[in-house]
C-alpha cells in the first residue's frame, strides 16, 4: 500500500469506510498514525475493525479511550502491507470534539455543503481532505513517477481507462485509481519510470489542495452534482481547481465544447505551449476502434492521445493501445446481438448529457431511459431523438420522461427495465439497437448505475 512517513505520530478522524475510507484506515494505521473511523454502516464498521488493524469499537459518541475490544488478536493482514506501529490503536467511535485532530478525512460521498461534522472541522481550524491529498502527501516518498488527472462531469472513466491501457500497452509501469479501480492507497507503488492515471470528481477535487498533476485534463462541465455546490459556477470552479494545484510547467488539456471549460482554458492561456486545447468537430476516423464509437468517445481518443503524447508515447503505440482498446462495462458495452439487434448497456449515461452522445452513435434506436431525474427535461438528447424508433420510460422520472418526449418520439411507459427490455425485443427488428442509456440515477430502483447495468446484461442473456 501507499503510505507516507509524515503521517506517523498524527491523530486522524476518517468518516466513511466504503473501499476509500477502508483503504485509507489501513494506509494510516501502517504509517504509525492513530486513526478514529465512524461509519453510519454498522456492516462497515464492523468490517474495518475484522481487517484493518488492532481496534476497538464504542457505540457513542466522543473520541475517549475505548471501552472493552471487539476483538482479541491484531487485526492486521500481511498481505495489506507493513503492519500498524507498536501502540497504535484503532478506535471506530463517533467523533467528539475535533478539535484535536490533524486532519478530518472524508469519503467523497460526504456532502461538506451540508454535514455537521465539515462545519465543525472548520470552526476548529482542522483540515478536512480526502485519500487523493493523502496520496499527495505520500508523492515525495514514491519512487520517481508521474502523475495524470482526469476530470469532466461525462467521459472521466473511459479516458481514464483509454490512458492506463495506452501506456500499459506501450510497457509504461501504471496504476489506475481514484475514481474508478482499486483506491489509490491500497495499491502498491510503482517502480520507478511509473505513471499513476487518476480519475478524479469534483467531490475528490474539492478534498484536495496539494495534487501537482504532470498532466491534467478537462473534458466538459456541464450541469450536474448541483446540490453540492452553490450554483453551476460553484461546481465549474471546483474543476478548476485540478489546474490551480499544477506548477505552471506542467501539462494541461482541455476540451473547449462548451463555456466553462473553454474559460478556464483561456485563463489558462500564459502556459502556451503547456497547454492542449481539443476543439469539438473534430473528425477522427474511428473504425480501427471499435470500443470508441461516437463524438463523445471521438473527444476522449483526443484528449488521451494528448495525454500519451505529454508522456513521451510514440503514435505507433498509440495507435496500438487505441485498437486493442476493449472499452468499460456499463459505456456502451455491446452486451449481445440476438436475431440481428444490438443491446447495449449504457447505465453509467446518468444524465442526460451523457446520454445524448451514446443517441448519436446509432441510426435505428429503441430507448430505455428513466430512474432517478437530475432534472426536468431532456434538452441535452434532443437534438438526436430522429434516431429514436421508440422510447421506454422506467423508474421514478418514468411518467414525467414520457410526457416530454410525447408528440417527439412514439413512448410508452414500461415502469421496470425488465418490461422495458421486453418491449423492445418485441419491437425491434435486424439492424436496431436496444440502448439502455437511462439520463439519470439509479437510485429508485438499484443500489447503483452497475447493479442497474447487471440487470439489464441479465434479461437480455434471457432472451437467447
Amino acid at each position: 500500500m501507499i503510505t507516507a512517513r509524515d503521517w506517523a505520530g498524527k491523530r486522524y478522524a476518517v468518516l466513511g469506510l466504503a473501499r476509500s475510507g477502508a483503504a485509507t484506515v489501513r494506509a494510516l494505521l501502517a504509517a504509525g498514525a492513530g486513526v478514529v473511523a465512524w461509519d453510519s454502516d454498522e456492516a462497515r464498521r464492523a468490517a474495518i475493525l475484522s481487517g484493518a488493524g488492532r481496534g476497538a469499537s464504542e457505540a457513542g459518541g466522543g473520541g475517549s479511550p475505548p471501552g472493552d475490544a471487539l476483538v482479541d488478536g491484531p487485526l492486521h493482514h500481511p498481505a495489506d502491507g507493513p503492519p500498524p506501529r507498536a501502540g497504535e490503536d484503532l478506535l471506530v467511535a463517533e467523533f467528539g470534539d475535533l478539535g484535536g485532530y490533524d486532519a478530518l478525512v472524508v469519503s467523497p460521498g460526504v456532502p461538506l455543503n451540508t454535514h455537521v461534522l465539515a462545519e465543525e472541522a472548520w470552526v476548529a481550524g482542522v483540515p478536512i481532505v480526502g485519500d487523493i491529498e493523502l496520496f499527495a502527501q505520500a508523492r515525495v516518498g514514491l519512487p520517481a513517477h508521474k502523475v495524470v488527472g482526469i476530470t469532466g462531469t461525462n467521459g472521466k472513466s473511459t479516458t481514464t481507462a483509454l490512458v492506463h491501457h495506452l501506456l500499459e500497452t506501450a510497457g509504461v509501469p501504471t496504476l489506475m485509481g481514484g475514481n474508478i479501480g482499486l483506491p489509490i492507497l491500497a495499491q502498491a507503488p510503482l517502480p520507478n519510470g511509473g505513471v499513476y492515471v487518476l480519475e478524479l470528481s469534483s467531490y475528490q477535487i474539492d478534498l484536495t489542495e496539494t495534487l501537482d498533476c504532470d498532466v491534467a485534463v478537462l473534458l466538459n462541465v456541464t450541469p450536474d452534482h448541483l446540490d453540492r455546490y452553490d450554483g453551476f459556477d460553484a461546481y465549474a470552479a471546483s474543476k478548476a481547481r485540478l489546474f490551480a494545484m499544477q506548477s505552471p510547467t506542467r501539462e494541461a488539456v482541455i476540451a473547449i465544447g462548451d463555456a466553462p471549460s473553454a474559460a478556464i482554458a483561456r485563463s489558462l492561456s500564459a502556459r502556451g505551449e503547456h497547454l492542449t486545447k481539443i476543439a469539438p468537430g473534430v473528425c477522427l476516423d474511428q473504425s480501427r476502434w471499435p470500443a470508441l464509437q461516437g463524438p463523445h468517445n471521438a473527444q476522449n481518443a483526443l484528449a488521451a492521445i494528448a495525454v500519451a503524447k505529454a508522456l513521451g508515447l510514440d503514435e505507433a503505440a498509440i495507435d496500438r493501445g487505441l485498437a486493442s482498446f476493449a472499452g468499460l462495462p456499463h459505456r456502451m458495452e455491446r452486451v449481445a446481438t440476438i436475431g440481428g439487434v444490438a443491446y447495449v448497456n449504457d447505465s453509467k449515461a446518468t444524465n442526460p448529457d451523457s446520454t445524448a452522445p451514446a443517441l448519436a452513435a446509432y441510426p435505428q434506436i429503441h430507448w430505455i431511459l428513466g430512474g432517478k431525474a437530475k432534472g426536468d427535461d431532456l434538452d441535452a438528447c434532443a437534438p438526436h431523438f430522429g434516431n429514436v424508433v421508440r422510447a421506454y420510460t422506467i423508474g421514478e422520472a418514468g411518467a414525467r420522461f414520457a410526457a416530454v418526449l410525447g408528440g417527439k418520439v412514439p413512448v410508452e411507459e414500461a415502469g421496470t427495465l425488465d418490461v422495458a427490455i421486453a418491449r423492445a425485443a418485441r419491437n425491434a427488428v435486424a439492424g436496431d439497437v436496444v440502448l439502455l442509456s437511462p439520463a439519470c440515477a439509479s437510485f429508485d430502483q438499484y443500489r447503483d448505475y452497475e447493479e442497474r447495468g447487471a440487470a439489464f446484461r441479465a434479461a437480455v442473456e434471457a432472451l437467447r
